[in-house]
């Protein structure tokens, strides 16, 4: 069975899924992550990247300064995930490659990013 992490509904597209299907509700994800914020590392799963160069920000928001980037092919070790104020989700990861830490969209993961909620 696949494994949800979070989706954005709209309320037309919420009331015509609801009467096919439950709803289960989960936890929202936690805040976003204020440009320098660092997280432990919460997720225990290893991945290769193939955002081809996705930028790894200081935080959660494109304002935030780029430490390094995610290259396709590279190892990346996830930590978690929030979300950021532009309503999508980030993931904090550490770079094998380089050893650059950094944030993430998740829409850049080929894979989605953590399913690890950072709990900021």
């Amino acid at each position: 069975m696949q494994r949800l992490k979070r989706a954005t509904i709209s309320a037309g597209v919420l009331m015509a899924a609801t009467a096919i299907v439950p709803v289960v509700s989960a936890s929202p994800a936690s805040a976003h992550a204020p440009c320098g914020v660092s997280v432990d590392d919460k997720d225990s799963r290893t991945w290769r990247a193939t955002g081809g160069g996705a930028n790894m920000r200081s935080g959660s928001s494109t304002s935030c300064s780029i430490k390094g980037t995610a290259g396709s092919g590279q190892r990346l070790d996830y930590h978690c995930y929030t979300l950021g104020k532009d309503g999508h989700t980030w993931t904090f990861l550490r770079n094998d490659s380089t050893g650059k830490t950094g944030w993430v969209r998740d829409d850049l993961l080929s894979d989605g990013g953590s399913f690890e909620d950072c709990g900021l």
